[in-house]
């Protein structure tokens, strides 16, 4: 495996890393190189397809006469009833507002539409351009006509223009307001409006515990019982550094901590550290034994002669697999079953996040770790909007700008501002083994020296990935079926996305979710076809996972104490602890 050490060793060297600083910086750390390259695959080999060029000519002109054949139906069509010459799909929600169906604004949308179906054939299918690169100019090339979209302009929205028409531009001077206190705080690097609401501790991450064990990475939370008697094997959640914790503890009402301790589980969860500049050094193998490797130490004291039902979310649930398939190798019996939320264990398909890591990104954000210690959160924050531009970027300056509707901030939404950073040296590693090179799919991810792999582990596992999920695509998630060789796999397919799908507390409306076990023996089938076959049922699906755990948990007995002070647990202080407030 390279470091990146191996690249800025030698006194000439420093150069190099200064000029990827420097070009970092105002790149807004997206590597120039790397999109070069993709453009010039796709540019020089379409240069060459005359074949393809015919049929996008052709495709161009056709779609020019769609258009005037639409023009001229509206002119002999009453308004707001003409067809549509190209259909929206049905996820776009861009042009949904009836206003849309009114002369000139239905020409715009289904003019832009139009091209930007022409768009889609001109990046795709060019013969010999490598599929990584097409990706990435189809994805860029999408961006681009986004900012054209009629329903990003103020003059051509018409939603937009009836609004201030009503309200006498008074939208947009709200809009004014608010993009100024938005720049105000990004230049102050304060947090949204509305966060001083969620604090945790006092509106979320409410559920009472115990803090039993912290060192310098974590800090590990005991939950107190509200049963009188518990399910004799814990459950430990691992959640991802990339975020904190709470996710899984909001508000009362969709804590999945809560859940689960009303539900009569003994629940452990681990409260990362938000590092900083003295934590660079900080690898992957710290977070296996400082992290999860002390957290399963702690819970096995604390609760003795019990295995652990170990839960880990994305990042936390990769984190997961690569300890379980350690201890299966080192014949570590302590877990009695695994769950994975929206986690990866093959990132051979990654989805469009993948466009973002290459060796020439890795190299631009190496050398910005190297010269703070971390990735900073808002780094990662740009490159999940660029995945959901519209939900995140888009809609919002139409909404907040041009609109004037400020959404009041929800305990999620303040959660999700509320970021965390990356240690240089672990992130590199992460970035490189596990979704550039792949390795603990491929056999060949170390730890202690020696290869560690998924199908040694023989305890069942539960997998959770979501519909809409541009992080971990469900069917990478899925792709767990065919890695491990337990004697059951469970899968669940929820709707909503990497965040929404998981927190979706019994009584959300408009959700639902798949579920099939696959048995050792019997052929997995391929995402789409499981897809396909699954029937949907309506609701959330913490229930379906919780009678899952309840059948593998053990007899009912008395609670187990708050730490263990004896054995080295002492109570250190009260949920949530300190590292989730650090800022």
């Amino acid at each position: 495996m390279k470091e990146s050490t191996t690249y800025t060793q030698g006194p000439f060297r420093q150069l190099d890393l200064a000029s990827r600083i420097n070009q970092a910086r105002f790149s807004s750390s997206l590597s120039p190189e790397a999109a070069m390259l993709a453009w010039m695959d796709w540019l020089s080999h379409l240069a060459t397809s005359p074949g393809k060029k015919l049929e996008l000519l052709m495709a161009g002109m056709q779609n020019w006469g769609r258009f005037f054949n639409y023009l001229q139906e509206c002119m002999t069509t009453p308004l707001g009833e003409t067809r549509d010459c190209v259909d929206r799909p049905v996820s776009d929600r861009r042009f949904a507002a009836p206003e849309w169906q009114y002369w000139p604004f239905n020409a715009l949308h289904q003019g832009f539409l139009l091209g930007q179906e022409w768009l889609a054939q001109a990046t795709t299918q060019v013969w010999g351009v490598e599929k990584k690169h097409e990706d990435f100019v189809s994805f860029y090339a999408r961006q681009w006509l986004d900012m054209f979209s009629p329903g990003n302009q103020l003059l051509t929205n018409p939603v937009v223009l009836r609004r201030t028409l009503e309200e006498r531009g008074a939208n947009l001077l709200r809009g004014v307001s608010n993009w100024q206190d938005d720049v105000r705080r990004l230049v102050a690097e304060e947090s949204p409006e509305g966060s001083e609401n969620f604090v945790p501790g006092q509106s979320v991450a409410r559920t009472p515990g115990k803090v039993v064990l912290r060192n310098r990475l974590i800090e590990l939370i005991q939950y107190t019982p509200t049963t009188d008697k518990v399910k004799a094997e814990p459950i430990l959640i691992v959640p991802a550094w990339i975020m904190k914790y709470y996710i899984l503890d909001l508000s009362e009402h969709n804590s999945m901590v809560k859940y689960l301790v009303d539900q009569g589980h003994t629940v452990f969860c681990i409260s990362w550290k938000n590092p900083d500049e003295g934590d660079r050094h900080l690898g992957m193998d710290d977070y296996l034994d400082l992290g999860l490797g002390a957290a399963i130490d702690a819970v096995t004291t604390i609760v003795p002669k019990a295995r652990v039902h170990a839960t880990g979310y994305c990042l936390g649930g990769t984190l997961l697999a690569i300890a379980a398939a350690h201890m299966a190798r080192d014949g570590d019996d302590r877990l009695a079953s695994l769950t994975f939320f929206a986690a990866q264990t093959d990132f051979s398909e990654p989805g469009e996040l993948a466009l973002f890591i290459n060796e020439s990104q890795i190299s631009l954000l190496e050398a910005q770790m190297q010269q703070k210690g971390y990735l900073a959160a808002e780094q990662m924050a740009g490159a999940f909007q660029m995945l959901r531009s519209y939900d995140l970027l888009w809609s919002k300056m139409v909404n907040e700008y041009l609109l004037g509707e400020r959404r009041p901030l929800n305990d999620l939404m303040a959660w999700n501002a509320d970021a965390t950073r990356m240690p240089a040296h672990m992130h590199a590693q992460y970035l490189r083994r596990l979704f550039l090179n792949n390795e603990l799919s491929r056999g060949v991810y170390t730890v202690g020296d020696k290869p560690v792999f998924v199908s040694d582990i023989k305890v069942p596992m539960f997998a959770v990935g979501t519909v809409s999920d541009h992080v971990a695509p469900w069917r990478s998630v899925y792709k767990l079926n065919s890695l491990a060789d337990t004697s059951e796999v469970t899968f669940l397919l929820t709707s909503g996305g990497h965040n929404a799908g998981i927190v979706s507390e019994p009584g959300r409306p408009r959700r639902s979710y798949q579920v099939h076990a696959h048995t050792h023996g019997n052929k997995a089938l391929d995402p789409d076809t499981w897809q396909a076959q699954t029937p949907v049922t309506e609701g959330s699906w913490w229930p379906e996972w919780q009678r899952w755990l309840a059948a593998r948990s053990g007899a009912e007995v008395a609670p187990p104490s708050m730490g263990a002070p004896r054995k080295g647990y002492d109570i250190v202080c009260d949920a949530p602890g300190e590292y989730v407030l650090q800022k």
